[in-house]
């Protein structure tokens, strides 16, 4: 049986999440912006998670208010349209601190699933 769109999506975030955390295992803040390759591929992960928050229905969102889903899908468009405003201390920032936080709610979506 296929999964459904938004089992697909959380299924998304969670690899996109493991990606992005393991491309800055051994780097700080300045290694990051310093490392071009791994700077854009961690862009990367966090556009794929920016877009697949998009397609999560509404009464998922609801059971995780603390999650901040408006910012989550409107930062999509900074990577893609504002890039030159983007620093590597913030996007390491984002994967360090923000994204375990998101990885728990997505992962307790996860476990709902049948």
């Amino acid at each position: 049986m296929p999964s459904s769109p938004a089992e697909t999506a959380l299924r998304d975030i969670d690899h996109h999440i493991d990606l992005a955390t393991a491309f800055i295992a051994d780097a700080g803040p300045d290694e990051l912006q310093n490392d071009t390759r791994t700077l854009y591929a961690v862009i990367r992960c966090l556009e794929i998670i920016s877009e697949a928050s998009r397609r999560l229905p509404d009464e998922l969102k609801v059971r995780h208010p603390h999650i901040i889903w408006k910012q989550i899908a409107g930062a999509g468009n900074v990577y893609r349209h504002d890039y030159e405003d983007i620093a590597g201390e913030i996007i390491w920032n984002t994967v360090i601190f923000a994204l375990p936080i998101l990885k728990a709610a997505v992962g307790g979506e996860i476990a709902r699933l049948p």
